[in-house]
């Protein structure tokens, strides 16, 4: 009882102390204004005089504007989006022509509001093929996970793209998150139910606007984790100009939170597969890929064709230059195409590049030569020896160094008539020393615009201190990278036509380090010289 009175007492001094503390002080917030002159616009799609209640499509347009509004809220069929521009295309799915009352908040300074309410009449009249309605429940629900093994599972893009040409996450980029444990199953009742296992992953503002529970962003004003339970909501399905789009009534989202109005435009779908997008409360196009396969283990990933028979390689076990029969180098700083704004200037010196102890050594150095203040070398068998087909393994030792960037690839062989990307790149393996514990393998190719967009990362710990193997495993179908063996990515286009698949021709191999680039960025200052060593080449079919 003692220590009940004392703290008692220690939080009755503390309420005083607070309460005069409050006297004390003013606070000044400023004018606070009402927002007025609300108007709402509606533009229904489709309409025109022979269709006044629009397409069919059941879609309608509204912008809001309003003096001294911050943001603005649309109430609707007992839903509620935010929308901060004022704008917002809402998607009417009942059949038939209805009417429907639209409100909208204003929002001022200190959260006061003007509200208005706007009548539209609209027709829908979209039915969804039977090929859809099966994809999305199968024979009467069907649960749907990010597919995180692909690249391209979460990206971003402008609005009106049909790709996320601004950034596309590497397979299995946001892990521990609170996305990949996610599965959304369609329910042929109109129902969707989320497990989420607690937590989900989304934008700051997104989630803040939506769920308002405070946390902590990362630095990407990203949530990770977010708390947030199983919950239920209803979908529907609508075509506005023809588009297939999913449309949720309330907080339904594709694995990352962005908001807005909660409709995802199908962009592609197979009978396991879709790729959708949705415009999100910044007014960014947000993708993503949903699958309703089982998520692999790691047993089951294997490549597709095994090659056994080495047909070409080299073993530098000779002291002295690389074997002119087999390799030849780039010389220069790029500037005729092959540059990737890099700060070296390549040579084949002995400095630079050089067979010593059973091992190739690739040398970059901080020394002023031809007006370049540091030197490499770029070794490669144009002409020498290129093929089609087939798998190479590199075991290699990655130079270390703020602003390296070791690179072990191929390049189609026609690229002098053809161009780049058409003529296809296929990086075995990129490292930079500003991330060392991460290696890189990529694909480039006209589909892309020569973009990083189809590529994959795994964690290599000690890529600088000790030598690995690092692969890739081409064949008729698919482009898989390995490490150790191990395969981290898989390039598999569906469509595979000219744009996606440049590589039925020959390609060869090239080896490098550069320094700083559009890739390997700053330099640090402390940079003396680093070496990437090469054990062995070897390339079977």
């Amino acid at each position: 009882m003692k220590n009940s009175k004392i703290l008692f007492k220690t939080i009755f001094l503390v309420l005083t102390t607070l309460l005069v503390s409050c006297e004390e002080k003013e606070y000044e917030f400023g004018d606070i204004i009402a927002p007025s002159n609300l108007d709402i616009n509606s533009v229904i799609v489709g309409q025109d005089t022979e269709n006044p209640y629009g397409d069919g499509s059941g879609a309608v347009n509204f912008t809001a504007s309003a003096s001294d509004a911050l943001t603005y809220k649309y109430i609707y069929n007992g839903k509620e989006e935010m929308a901060p521009t004022g704008e917002l295309t809402i998607n009417f799915s009942t059949t038939g022509i209805n009417n429907y009352n639209v409100t909208v908040q204003a929002f001022g300074k200190a959260g006061v509001s003007t509200t208005e309410t706007i009548e539209v009449e609209v027709l829908a009249l979209y039915s969804a093929p039977d090929d859809l309605l099966e994809m999305l429940y199968g024979d009467g629900e069907k649960t749907w996970r990010v597919k995180a093994e692909s690249v391209g599972h979460f990206g971003v893009g402008p609005a009106d793209g049909t790709s996320p040409d601004w950034w596309a996450a590497p397979a299995y980029d946001k892990s521990g998150l609170g996305a990949y444990d996610d599965r959304i199953t369609f329910k042929s009742d109109g129902t969707v139910t989320y497990t989420t296992n607690g937590t989900i992953y989304g934008q700051a503002s997104a989630l803040d606007a939506d769920y308002g529970i405070s946390w902590e962003a990362n630095s990407n004003s990203e949530y990770e984790n977010y708390p947030v339970d199983e919950f239920s909501d209803t979908w529907s399905l609508t075509a506005p100009e023809g588009q297939e789009t999913l449309n949720f009534d309330g907080n339904g989202f594709h694995g990352f939170y962005v908001g807005g109005d909660h409709s995802y435009a199908i962009l592609e779908r197979t009978d396991t597969e879709m790729t959708i997008k949705t415009i999100g409360a910044d007014g960014l196009g947000w993708f993503g890929i949903l699958t309703s396969e089982e998520e692999p283990t790691d047993e089951e990933a294997t490549v597709d064709v095994t090659y056994s028979n080495l047909i070409w390689s080299d073993e530098f076990d000779t002291d002295g230059a690389p074997d002119t029969a087999k390799w030849t180098y780039d010389i220069g700083i790029g500037s005729n195409g092959w540059g990737n704004n890099e700060s070296q200037y390549y040579t084949n010196r002995a400095d630079n590049v050089t067979i010593s102890e059973g091992t190739l050594k690739i040398t970059a150095k901080k020394e002023s030569y031809e007006g370049s203040e540091y030197t490499s070398a770029r070794m490669k068998t144009q002409d020498l020896f290129e093929f089609t087909h087939g798998r190479v393994d590199v075991r290699a030792k990655l130079p270390a160094g703020g602003g390296t960037w070791p690179a072990l690839w191929m390049l189609g062989a026609n690229f002098e008539t053809v161009s780049w990307p058409a003529c296809g790149e296929i990086d075995i393996m990129e490292h930079v020393g500003n991330d060392e514990g991460t290696v890189h393998g990529s694909i480039h190719n006209t589909s892309s615009s020569g973009a990083t967009i189809n590529t994959g990362e795994t964690t290599v710990s000690d890529a600088t201190s000790e030598f690995h193997v690092y692969s890739v495993n081409w064949s008729e179908d698919e482009i898989s990278f390995l490490v150790d063996d191990e395969i981290f990515y898989t390039y598999s286009p569906d469509p595979k036509d000219g744009d996606t698949w440049p590589f039925d021709a020959d390609q060869f191999i090239i080896m490098n380090v550069a320094m700083g680039g559009n890739f390997g960025g700053a330099i640090d200052t402390s940079f003396t010289e680093a070496t990437m060593e090469v054990d062995y080449v070897r390339v079977y079919q």
